[in-house]
């Protein structure tokens, strides 16, 4: 599989823009383009979809272990031509404390994918040179094959970057000049996700995709994609067939298969498409409704995913819609499976920020000044719709509200690395959490969840 990896020495270089604009730009060559994001971003991958007409895929080493980053990546890009996966933060970060792990370097070498840095060459000339050779030399495993100088104010400007760059021996492969061309809206979070802005998203990915192939070398990219070898370690594809007793649901007749209900549209738009997946291969019936415009949950719903998004960006429009409030609340009354993720928990508490939410959790919920962030490593308190008491998992927490009190009487999660606490609530079938995880990381979760949905 040909792959390219977009990194840069730190946030704010343009690596999204550089590798949205990459994506599109050899999906118009006619290529089938595999999108990929390192780390546990939602957004970007929503861009990347749209550049390329297939689904956008994390590789989350902390999420999931670095033994599924090549597996993930081949399930990801089977059928594709070539794939581009963007980088997270600087080249080198990776996990607080934890060294290497979750770093775009990482995901790297373990795809065995050459790396083309995108280097903010704003405020520089020939200290790029310096720059460049700093990240190339740093770990000799990671293959920098070319750089993209972005922000480059002039003629002149660039030539000097070149002949700098010339003594370090990494090629150029595209020059983007200074002006600000394309209009990539942020809010609290990062940027504003292609569900909430379709039109303007379509073309801004559009402007992402002249723009790179009016300063890049696109031959020279691809040559340098298809000059990756095989992926390290003879992994084959990840598949979401599970079961611990090697008979697997999907495989037996005469079974009912549950209709699981994932909340969608512009309010809930965190999602990993692993998840659908597991869900559809334990033997359920996946439908999307929208809580911003259903009235209804689909017919029959036997279990409810609801996971992350802004809620609190459309907290009206969530409390006017009463019918689809009450149809929640009792759903989970009847104790039907549920579970919810981030916007989910604060979508399942008593108000948000005053205004009335579904009450299936005695909690209320409102946006805070501080951001939480980071990495977890979660042990599950008690039993639930989604894991045993005792099931570990890592997970990921992004946001800016706070939960009032911040767990039940029985919580989802207890946290035991540097700051522990417990967190969340699990009463009869929900299971309502800040934390992100990854099922694929634990697949039995989605089969446990599908059989409750089948059996309550």
């Amino acid at each position: 599989m040909p792959r390219l990896v977009v990194a840069a020495p730190s946030s704010g270089s343009g690596k999204t823009t550089v590798a949205t604009g990459l994506m599109a730009a050899f999906a118009a060559r006619g290529l089938a383009v595999s999108p990929h994001k390192v780390g546990p971003d939602y957004i970007d991958p929503g861009y990347h979809a749209l550049a390329t007409g297939r689904t956008g895929r994390n590789l989350d080493a902390y999420l999931c272990g670095p033994e599924l980053i090549a597996p993930l990546f081949l399930h990801g890009a089977r059928g594709c031509d070539l794939a581009v996966v963007e980088g997270v933060m600087g080249l080198y970060d990776g996990a607080a404390g934890e060294g290497e792990l979750a770093s775009t370097a990482q995901v790297a070498k373990l795809l065995g994918a050459p790396v083309v840095l995108v280097v903010d060459a704003s405020a520089q000339s020939r200290s790029v040179a310096a720059l460049v050779h700093g990240f190339v030399s740093w770990d000799p495993r990671v293959r920098v094959g070319g750089v993209i100088l972005n922000k480059v104010g002039s003629a002149r400007h660039e030539a000097l970057l070149r002949e700098a760059l010339e003594s370090v021996g990494v090629p150029v492969l595209g020059v983007l000049r200074r002006a600000p061309l394309v209009e990539t809206p942020s809010r609290h979070l990062g940027l504003v996700p292609v569900a909430e802005r379709r039109g303007v998203a379509v073309d801004a990915v559009a402007e992402m995709a002249a723009l790179v192939a009016g300063g890049c070398d696109l031959p020279a990219l691809e040559r340098l994609a298809r000059s990756a070898g095989a992926v390290p370690g003879g992994s084959a594809p990840w598949t979401p067939d599970f079961s611990p007793t090697h008979d697997h649901p999907s495989q037996r007749t005469g079974r009912p298969r549950p209709k699981i209900a994932v909340a969608g549209g512009p309010a809930f738009t965190f999602s990993y498409a692993e998840h659908t997946e597991l869900l559809t291969a334990a033997g359920a019936d996946v439908v999307t409704f929208d809580p911003l415009r259903d009235e209804e949950l689909p017919d029959g719903t036997a279990g409810l995913v609801i996971g992350g998004g802004f809620p609190e960006v459309y907290t009206a429009e969530l409390s006017a819609n009463k019918p689809l409030r009450a149809a929640v609340s009792e759903l989970a009354e009847r104790g039907a499976p549920i579970a919810a993720e981030c916007a989910g928990l604060l979508y399942l508490c008593r108000e948000l920020d005053g205004s009335p939410m579904c009450g299936v959790l005695d909690a209320t919920a409102r946006m805070a000044e501080r951001l939480t962030l980071g990495y977890r490593d979660a042990v599950a308190v008690g039993d639930s719709v989604l894991a045993g008491a005792g099931t570990r998992m890592r997970g990921h927490e992004f946001h800016r509200t706070v939960v009032e009190p911040g767990a039940g009487a029985v919580p989802a999660w207890g946290f035991w690395g540097r700051e522990r606490r417990v967190e969340g609530f699990v009463q009869r079938g929900v299971h309502a959490s800040y934390l992100h995880t990854h099922w694929a990381s634990e697949p039995g979760v989605a089969h446990r969840f599908v059989e409750r949905c089948r059996t309550s």
